[in-house]
């Protein structure tokens, strides 16, 4: 074989990504015989095994492992010059958008979007991949389309753009039995507290903030999501500090009630960010302008549009 194919690329990627032939093949639409036969031929060129068998599936030989590097690269521009000059109709598109998003933007960004998705591109898809420490470099080998939160680590060499500002306010229980509807801050402070550590969230704003003053809260209860804090509120005398947007519909679903925190926090930037490689994408740009129509803020400052 003297020729490297694009094909044999795609299928080395996907045992790669899966440690697994029968997965690859899956995943690929082809048969396992087919997969294998190809993984040979790619061992017999290389004169590398590629792949050996481990506890947890297939592990990748340190050649693979750089092989597959530059394989992303060249696959991600094979990928682009296949969509040049292609014209993107959301109608009668079938596609996967790759959204790198923490669980926040999950609960109050993603139904409006699938809302407006399901009348406008009833064929498109969405996988949400959980931001985290390998989100650049997903953006960088295309594995994820856009990344959607609060990334300060995203600023430098990628495209950007803000969408609208956030901030903090406190949560409690509608009938608290001790907190005031605006709490002084040796009563905010004094209450016990469940703490959010998740990446891809504006929550560092409120440590930095505190630690500044000099300030400490009483951390009871530390969770790694947002998802089901609302009922640990709720049921509980505890309270939390959570993004503006979030509490506001909390609010509005009677779930708990919302009070601005008793001392000065800066606000923070919710932006969606994208590599070069998908700048000029027509499915991309489309993709981009419609989380720019959902929810850029608008020029007054009232808030999330749609």
């Amino acid at each position: 074989m003297t020729d490297i194919d694009v094909r044999l690329l795609q299928i080395f990627a996907e045992i790669h990504a899966t440690r697994s032939v029968s997965l690859a093949a899956l995943n690929l639409g082809l048969s396992q015989p087919t997969v294998s036969s190809n993984l040979a031929r790619l061992r017999d060129h290389y004169q590398d095994p590629l792949f050996v068998r481990a506890s947890q599936g297939l592990e990748a030989t340190g050649f693979a492992n750089e092989l597959h590097r530059q394989a992303v690269v060249l696959l991600a521009s094979f990928d682009a010059l296949s969509k040049l000059r292609q014209s993107f109709d959301p109608l009668t598109a079938k596609r996967v958008f790759r959204l790198a998003m923490s669980d926040l933007s999950q609960i109050v960004l993603l139904p409006a979007l699938l809302n407006r998705l399901r009348t406008v591109a009833p064929g498109v898809r969405i996988r949400v991949i959980h931001i985290d420490e390998d989100t650049a470099g997903l953006l960088e080998t295309g594995e994820t389309d856009l990344a959607v939160g609060f990334m300060p680590q995203l600023d430098a060499g990628f495209y950007q753009q803000k969408l609208f500002n956030q901030h903090y306010v406190g949560i409690a229980a509608p009938g608290h039995p001790r907190l005031a509807r605006e709490p002084s801050l040796d009563a905010f402070l004094g209450e016990g507290h469940v703490v959010v550590t998740t990446s891809g969230t504006g929550h560092s704003v409120i440590d930095r903030t505190l630690r500044q003053k000099s300030l400490e809260r009483n951390v009871v209860l530390e969770v790694p999501s947002y998802l089901g804090l609302a009922n640990i509120v709720a049921q509980t005398d505890l309270v939390a500090t959570v993004p503006r947007h979030f509490a506001d519909m909390l609010e509005r679903d009677g779930t708990t009630r919302a009070f601005d925190l008793p001392f000065d926090v800066p606000t923070y930037q919710i932006k969606q960010h994208w590599h070069e490689q998908f700048h000029q994408d027509s499915a991309h740009r489309w993709m981009r302008s419609t989380l720019t129509e959902l929810f850029l803020e608008s020029p007054a400052g009232t808030g999330v549009a749609g």
